[in-house]
C-alpha cells in the first residue's frame, strides 16, 4: 500500500476545503476517491470541480461500502461524527474526523470501544496541536521544568461573531444542530490544548449565558473554573460577544511560569523550587532571579495540512498521532460537565453521570424544537479554501 484513498462525507465549508487540498496534492501519498453530501449544490461543485476522477455520492453508507475508499473524514454537523464513524470502523476504514468527537461523551465512549476493536487509525482534525507555542509549552510542562502546577488560566474572547454569522445557517447556534455553542463551535481547540497540556481536572464548576449577546438558544459567554488532584485550579473564560477580544494563556507551577499571547511564548524559571524558598527563605518579600526565555511563532502552524499528513503517515508507515481521535472524548467532557454545572448549579465530579447529561440534553432539545425555530436559507460561501477563523488567532 503506497497510497491511501479517502472519502470525505460533507464538503460544506470546511469539507470542500479538505477536498481541494487533497485534490491538489497538497497531501503527500493521501488521494480523494470519494465524496458525499445531501446538499444538491454541493454535489454539483464537486462535478464541477473534480469530473470523474472522484465518485460522488449523496449517501455516506453507499460510499462507505463502496470499496474506494481505504478511509474517510467526516465533516458533517457535529452529532452524527460518532454514528459515522462506528460505521466507517465496521466497515473496516481508517476515521479521520472533525472536531468536536460528537456532542455528549456517552454517545463518544461508544465511538472509542469500537475504534479500538477495529485496530483501524483513528484520529481528530485537532490542527492547533501542530501549534508551535502550544507544543513548546506542552514539552515543557512534560519535562518537569515548570514544576507541579498551581493555576492554569486561559482568557480566549478573541471569537467575535455577528447575529449575521449565527442566521448564516439554520444549523448554527442550537441544542438540535450543533449540540451547543461557543464551547461546541468555536472552543474545542482551545479545550483539548488545555487539557493536552494540563491533563484532566478532577472537577468542575461553571457560569453559562445563553443567548447573552445574540438572538441564540446556546450559550455565547462562559466562565469554568476547575480544580486538579493536588489542589492546583484552571480558569477558562470564552465568548463570542467581545470586541476586541483577548487570547492569552498563562500556566503557573512551582518552578516559574509561561505566558502566551500575541503570537509568543515566555517562559520565567526559578532556580529552585518556590516552595524551597517559601519556608527556606528569611525574608518576607525576596527578591528572586528569574531566568527569562521567550519564543516567538515565526511559522504558521501546519494545521490542517499537518494532521492530515499525520494521519497518512499514521496509515502507511506507523508515524505517531499527534491528535489521537480517542482523545477527542477528553475536551468534550470539559464542555459536557460545564453545560450539567450551569444547569444543576453545582460543582460536577470528574468522571461525570455521561447518562444523566445525555438525558438533560435531549431535554433541551425537546424544548428547543417546540420553540420556532428560524428558518434561514444558508448564505455561506464554500470556495473550498481554509479560513484564518481556523488558525490560531493572537
Amino acid at each position: 500500500m503506497n497510497t491511501v484513498r479517502i472519502g470525505i462525507i460533507g464538503i460544506g465549508n470546511m469539507g470542500s476545503a479538505h477536498a481541494l487540498s487533497i485534490y491538489q496534492g497538497k497531501v503527500k501519498n493521501l488521494v480523494l476517491t470519494a465524496v458525499c453530501d445531501i446538499d444538491e449544490s454541493r454535489l454539483e461543485w464537486a462535478k464541477k470541480t473534480f469530473g470523474k476522477e472522484v465518485s460522488i455520492y449523496s449517501d455516506y453508507h453507499l460510499l462507505i461500502k463502496s470499496g474506494l475508499v481505504d478511509a474517510i473524514l467526516i465533516v458533517t454537523p457535529h452529532n452524527l461524527h460518532p454514528n459515522i464513524a462506528m460505521e466507517g470502523f465496521r466497515a473496516k476504514l481508517h476515521v479521520l474526523t472533525e472536531k468536536p468527537a460528537g456532542i455528549d461523551a456517552m454517545h463518544v465512549r461508544k465511538m472509542n470501544e469500537e475504534a479500538k476493536a477495529s485496530e483501524k487509525i483513528f484520529a481528530i482534525m485537532y490542527n492547533q496541536r501542530t501549534n508551535p507555542l502550544f507544543a513548546r509549552l506542552k514539552e515543557i510542562v512534560d519535562a518537569g521544568e515548570l514544576g507541579e502546577m498551581k493555576r492554569f488560566i486561559w482568557i480566549v474572547s478573541n471569537w467575535y461573531r455577528t447575529q449575521a454569522y449565527y442566521d448564516s445557517a439554520t444549523w448554527r447556534a442550537s441544542w438540535n444542530g450543533e449540540g451547543g455553542g461557543v464551547l461546541l463551535n468555536q472552543c474545542p481547540h482551545n479545550l483539548d490544548i488545555w487539557q493536552w497540556i494540563t491533563g484532566m481536572p478532577i472537577r468542575i464548576r461553571s457560569s453559562c449565558k445563553y443567548g447573552h449577546y445574540h438572538s441564540i438558544t446556546v450559550e455565547d459567554d462562559v466562565t469554568i473554573l476547575a480544580e486538579y488532584v493536588g489542589n492546583a485550579t484552571a480558569v477558562f473564560i470564552t465568548s463570542t460577544g467581545e470586541y476586541p477580544g483577548t487570547n492569552r494563556l498563562e500556566y503557573s507551577g512551582t518552578k516559574g511560569k509561561a505566558v502566551i499571547e500575541d503570537g509568543k511564548l515566555k517562559i520565567y524559571k526559578l532556580d529552585s523550587d518556590e516552595r524551597e524558598i517559601r519556608f527556606n527563605s528569611n525574608e518576607g518579600s525576596p527578591s528572586i532571579d528569574i531566568n527569562y526565555e521567550e519564543f516567538a511563532q515565526l511559522e504558521p502552524e501546519t494545521g490542517h495540512i499537518g494532521i492530515l499528513q499525520n494521519f497518512t503517515n499514521a496509515i502507511l508507515y506507523g508515524e505517531a498521532l499527534l491528535s489521537p481521535g480517542t482523545e477527542g472524548i477528553k475536551g468534550l467532557t470539559i464542555s459536557n460537565a460545564a453545560y450539567m454545572s450551569d444547569w444543576m448549579d453545582r460543582w460536577i465530579d470528574l468522571p461525570m453521570d455521561e447518562q444523566l447529561f445525555r438525558q438533560m440534553l435531549s431535554e433541551k432539545q425537546s424544548e428547543e424544537r417546540d420553540k420556532e425555530i428560524k428558518n434561514t436559507k444558508s448564505s455561506e460561501k464554500f470556495n473550498g479554501e481554509y479560513s484564518d477563523r481556523w488558525k490560531v488567532r493572537w
